[in-house]
């Protein structure tokens, strides 16, 4: 009897155990699961966009619209920047210039092309490679036109061989443009362009429906920090008030960009908040110097004075973003402070008007993109114009439309921002300036000024910091008395994004950086 319940109270002991343990267990698991929702990983986020990029390959990207949703996501350079946009080890982990035209860089041993090709110095000399063959015809390849070779040392050492010193060659490195491409990719899409990016970065290309959607994923086999969301889909929604409405309803988790005038909403909002942080980009109004009447300095001198530019940054932009002057912004390495833009002086346009044989002003078109502030400044330089006899037509163009138009000289007069991908005065001034950026690369008012390409020349290859930001302030003068352009104000980044969203950011070149965000 003793015996049997003996073995009794051994029974119901194995039984208490197996269900505590059992009990244990899937306590352990509620709370792994609870941690998870806790850290707030998973999840898709979505970013309703103005707009589409025009197409996802870095080597072919004109604006930073497009190289935002893959820059740092799917593709990565060797370099990049950290938060206070100082250049960071990436692809490569070392570097070092072993003489003024010859770079080196040790490269991670430990990466893969999410198509698994291994990431290695071959692969880098083949981007280039494409980058720079003239059979390709990228517009990007002026940037990176000092690279004379890109040399093979071993499997993980590659060297830039420049045909001339190039002082700013990591931060170019560091911009879309030096992204590195899956060679298995180049090797399928040759000179035509990749609509299926292949790279190393956190997220993995899942689909891009055009004019629709564009959806990542998260890559698992990510050789550095995994980024928190699942899934990001970045959806094209020209309408900024359905944007907005699309954050209230929980459809979408950011919207951008973000209009002055939709700020009053988003701040009244309970579901969202705005996110603001300056840039290291302008907004300007362009001449095209291969139009007529704009080839007369006379004319772009008398706009330049017939514009109030201060009632346009209340007016129109709330004081948002300073007034500029010059196309570089404050926070950018060259900008020169003491530079002055044409003062309003409505007889002196007039004068010079008279001068260029159009005492009664004449008609031109300005060209926009859909955008509210842009349309409305539009609107504003219209009446101002309208003062010394300029009858202007506004025509307001779907962005990747605008873009194609300025890009190929079909325009007279154009609203337009250059974000600075590099934080560099060359990429501002080589790009927007230099008689060899002519079109697609940036230079988009056409302009020659061979002094000023001497200047730009000079500041590439001189090593001495402030020897170059004295280059690029003489550049700037000439750039100014030259009339190019009428600079309006340093960017402002703006963004609307839900409150249950953490870690999203713009870089102050204008990248949206999403790999730390996390959904509550």
């Amino acid at each position: 009897m003793e015996t049997k319940t003996y073995q009794k109270f051994l029974m119901i002991m194995l039984i208490i155990f197996i269900i505590t343990g059992c009990s244990t267990k899937q306590g352990a698991s509620t709370k792994e699961e609870t941690t998870g929702t806790a850290s707030n990983e998973g999840g898709t986020l979505v970013i309703a966009r103005l707009s589409d990029a025009e197409n996802l390959d870095h080597h072919f990207m004109s604006t930073i619209n497009a190289a935002s949703v893959t820059h740092s996501k799917i593709y990565e350079g060797l370099v990049g920047r950290d938060k206070n946009a100082e250049i960071k080890p990436l692809l490569a982990k070392e570097w070092k210039q072993l003489d003024d035209v010859t770079w080196e860089f040790k490269l991670r041993n430990d990466v893969k092309f999410h198509d698994g090709t291994a990431f290695n110095a071959e692969a880098v000399k083949t981007n280039f490679n494409r980058l720079l063959d003239p059979n390709v015809a990228s517009p990007r390849a002026v940037v990176f036109k000092m690279v004379k070779e890109v040399k093979v040392v071993d499997e993980f050492t590659v060297q830039f061989i420049l045909s001339e010193p190039f002082s700013p060659l990591l931060s170019i490195l560091a911009s879309h443009e030096g992204g590195i491409i899956s060679p298995k990719t180049i090797e399928k899409f040759g000179k035509n362009i990749i609509n299926e990016p292949n790279g190393t970065g956190p997220f993995v290309f899942e689909s891009w429906t055009p004019g629709q959607e564009i959806v990542f994923n998260k890559n698992n086999d990510y050789w550095g920090t995994k980024v928190k969301v699942d899934k990001v889909v970045y959806k094209v929604v020209p309408e900024e008030t359905t944007r907005i409405s699309m954050l209230e309803s929980g459809e979408a988790h950011i919207a951008e960009p973000l209009s002055v005038p939709m700020m009053t909403t988003v701040e009244a909002s309970s579901a969202a908040e705005i996110y603001r942080s300056e840039g290291f980009g302008t907004e300007y109004i362009g001449f095209n110097f291969q139009q007529e009447p704009f080839n007369d300095i006379r004319v772009r001198k008398a706009i330049s004075h017939a514009v109030e530019m201060d009632s346009i940054i209340k007016g129109v932009y709330n004081n948002v973003g300073k007034k500029a002057n010059s196309l570089l912004g404050s926070k950018v390495f060259g900008y020169h402070p003491d530079m002055s833009a044409y003062k309003y002086n409505l007889n002196e346009a007039k004068k010079l008007l008279a001068e260029a044989g159009y005492p009664d002003g004449f008609e031109t078109t300005l060209k926009t993109m859909d955008s509210k502030e842009r349309i409305n400044m539009a609107e504003v330089l219209q009446s101002q114009l309208k003062g010394i006899g300029i009858k202007v037509n506004i025509k307001v163009l779907e962005y990747g439309t605008f873009i194609e138009a300025v890009n190929s000289g079909n325009s007279e007069m154009f609203i337009l921002s250059w974000r600075n991908a590099t934080g560099d005065a060359d990429y501002n001034q080589y790009n927007l300036f230099h008689t060899n950026s002519h079109g697609a690369a940036g230079n988009t008012f056409f302009y020659s000024n061979k002094e000023v390409d001497q200047l730009i020349d000079a500041g590439r290859k001189e090593k001495d910091s402030n020897k170059r930001i004295e280059l690029y302030a003489q550049a700037q003068e000439l750039e100014m008395a030259d009339a190019v352009y009428i600079p309006v104000r340093v960017i402002e980044n703006l963004a609307a994004v839900a409150k249950n969203v953490n870690g999203f950011s713009i870089s102050p070149s204008g990248y949206l950086e999403i790999n730390d965000v996390s959904i509550k």
